[in-house]
């Protein structure tokens, strides 16, 4: 029969120890929180703890009712200046496109489809003047309206224009495919003004292009006019058509002002 070996008598612990032991199983038995706060250290360190989580508490109350002061004394935005845009098919003269669009399909312009025309409007013309035999003449233009509200968490009517008016100067720019790219400001038209000339071929022609983009305060008017000539006729230079974009982004302009002051 196989014995097991005589167990090895155990040394008592000091009374120190017991103390010390006592006390781990007595944390043991406590809720996680209450070692934290309980266990972790003497009575003396426990007071020290707590007066500095009482400080911290404070400081952070404090510094809550300063934000929410600050917060509350924070100025409301400003509304914006214009309210509503004109028809586009209607912010560019009749003698305007028959200057600069002749033979237009539709004198009246080509209304772009928009959910708000308050906020977003466009209108476009184009046409061909055949001229027999030295060829035909074709002119393209656009304007496009966009204004923006003053918006909590956005900006205001002003800042959101001035983003939507740097977006179309880039998209100017970068049409693709486009060659002899040139952006320069336009002064005296709205609050900001910049034009941005090129060719671009398509169709197998050859087309001169004139994007005069403006931000009059919280309002982005963009007038995108080009042309070409067919049937072995010259297309029109780039500073004809930047003069027939610059006149007609003029008269839409006003027209946003006029539109307001009703």
């Amino acid at each position: 029969m196989h014995r097991s070996a005589p167990a090895t008598p155990q040394k008592a612990p000091a009374p120190a120890q017991r103390i010390r032991l006592a006390r781990v199983l007595a944390c043991a038995a406590v809720p996680v929180m209450l070692v934290a706060v309980g266990c972790s250290s003497d009575s003396g360190a426990k007071k020290k703890t707590d007066t500095s989580s009482a400080s911290s508490s404070s400081s952070s109350a404090s510094s809550s009712a300063s934000g929410g002061k600050q917060a509350s004394a924070s100025p409301s935005l400003a509304p914006a200046k214009f309210a509503k845009l004109p028809e586009a098919c209607q912010s560019v003269s009749e003698k305007t496109i028959d200057t600069y669009v002749p033979k237009a399909k539709t004198k009246a312009g080509e209304v772009g489809k928009t959910a708000d025309p308050q906020s977003q409007a466009s209108c476009t013309w184009n046409g061909l003047d055949d001229k027999g035999v030295d060829g035909s003449q074709y002119r393209w233009l656009d304007v496009d309206l966009k204004r923006y509200d003053s918006t909590p968490g956005l900006g205001s009517g002003e800042a959101l224009a001035q983003k939507q008016f740097d977006h179309a100067v880039s998209s100017a720019r970068s049409t693709s495919d486009a060659t002899n790219v040139k952006t320069a400001p336009v002064s005296g038209l709205g609050d900001q003004a910049t034009a941005i000339v090129f060719n671009l071929k398509k169709s197998d022609a050859d087309f001169s292009y004139a994007v005069v983009v403006v931000r009059t305060a919280n309002a982005v008017v963009t007038l995108d006019y080009n042309g070409a000539g067919f049937q072995g006729a010259d297309g029109p230079d780039t500073g004809d058509v930047l003069k027939g974009a610059t006149d007609a982004a003029k008269e839409a302009v006003a027209a946003v002002a006029t539109a307001n002051n009703k």
